[in-house]
């Protein structure tokens, strides 16, 4: 179980000192990696701004074989073996070869990171010079330094590309106490002309909300019509970023996982699977250089090239996101039909799924679900 020292307001203490690994960020990525690290021996330090399960930022979904894989079953809320889409001019049902969950966020991140072996502290990370990070309570340095604090890339080189101009989606959802049986999404230009809305029961939680493929797309006013729409109240509201295009997993010697790195899936904006298969991976390497099997510097290039080589599957899903958009609304409703057939939805969704299947827990290394085989040690950058 984690240990922690945090003190607030006037007993928050100065924090300075070393580690063997330095996680930045306490979500699905950060605490996936940390998973990982249990048992090394390794002193690992876990920071985030906030306490961890305390800030949720997206609906919280996934591939139910996820839970599973994880032993998350306790975060589970609702289960759906239907997707239903809604169009202007009809509505599909598509049958599902394996089923999506709904999940507590809290639940989830405090039994996830039951499972690490690692200290914790709330901080702001600010930046870093070299091996050394510093946050707004003293510098923390590390050999081993990993972002996962999501799409601003803080440990980046560089300044980072903003909004509206970065690559990014926007989202925003409501979550009104209320009941549901189907897992809906509307692709609906007169919600948002790029993008679509969404409706998520959750065990007596919707989480309805609308998302822009263009970030200068408002959505706070499709949002509250959608729920409007729904005869759902407006009522705790949250929004993010969303990346929606893979950048390098390394840069400087620091390892990005989850929307540090664009790990999220275009098209559907799903990263909370993503965050955990990068961070397993990222943490599988971390821990072969605590344990002597290889060097920071072969870790660096391994986990380099196995998000790298994730490259063509996100491109294609961004290339279909901005196709969507382009086709003549009287024409998606025939094609969704189409694509309503068991064949190609068993295929599609299957395809989907292995981008980032739940058997890469379990797999260890090796294969197309397994990290890649280990290069030739390189120089250590210690």
């Amino acid at each position: 179980m984690p240990t922690r020292a945090t003190k607030r307001g006037r007993e928050r203490t100065p924090l300075a000192r070393d580690c063997d690994v330095l996680i930045c960020g306490a979500s699905f990525a950060g605490l996936a990696v940390a998973r990982e690290l249990a048992g090394s021996g390794a002193d690992v330090l876990v920071l985030d701004r906030y306490e961890i399960g305390e800030r949720q930022t997206s609906a919280c979904g996934i591939p139910t074989g996820w839970l599973h894989a994880l032993a998350l079953e306790d975060a589970l809320q609702q289960t759906f073996a239907e997707l239903v889409i809604h169009t202007p001019h009809n509505t599909v049902r598509f049958g599902l070869p394996w089923t999506f969950s709904t999940f507590d966020y809290r639940t989830l991140c405090g039994v996830l990171a039951g499972m690490g072996s690692f200290e914790f502290e709330t901080a702001k990370v600010n930046g870093r010079s070299a091996d050394t990070v510093h946050t707004d309570r003293g510098d923390i340095s590390a050999p081993l330094i990993v972002d996962a604090l999501g799409w601003r890339r803080v440990l980046g080189a560089g300044p980072n590309i903003q909004p509206p101009d970065a690559l990014l989606s926007r989202g925003l959802e409501v979550h009104p106490l209320g009941s549901g049986e189907d897992l809906e999404v509307w692709i609906d230009r007169s919600y948002v002309p790029a993008g679509y809305g969404w409706s998520f029961p959750a065990d007596g939680e919707l989480r309805i909300g609308v998302g822009s493929f263009d970030p200068r797309h408002h959505v706070r006013e499709p949002t509250e019509r959608l729920a409007d729409d729904l005869h759902a109240d407006k009522v705790r509201y949250q929004g993010n970023w969303i990346p929606h295009a893979l950048r390098d997993g390394t840069e400087d010697g620091i390892f990005f996982v989850g929307d540090s790195a664009g790990h999220c899936l275009p098209l559907t904006a799903e990263g909370i699977r993503t965050a955990l298969y990068f961070g397993i991976a990222c943490g599988r390497e971390l821990r072969a250089v605590v344990e002597g099997r290889h060097t920071r510097g072969a870790a660096l290039v391994n986990y380099h090239r196995f998000s790298a080589e994730h490259a063509l599957a996100f491109r294609w899903m961004l290339h279909v996101q901005r196709l969507v958009p382009r086709i003549a609304p009287r024409l998606l409703a025939p094609s969704l039909r189409a694509m309503g057939a068991k064949r190609f939805v068993e295929w599609s969704f299957n395809h989907y799924l292995d981008i980032a299947h739940p058997d890469f827990v379990a797999s260890g290394s090796g294969g197309a679900r397994g990290l890649s085989a280990p290069l030739p040690a390189a120089p250590s950058l210690s």
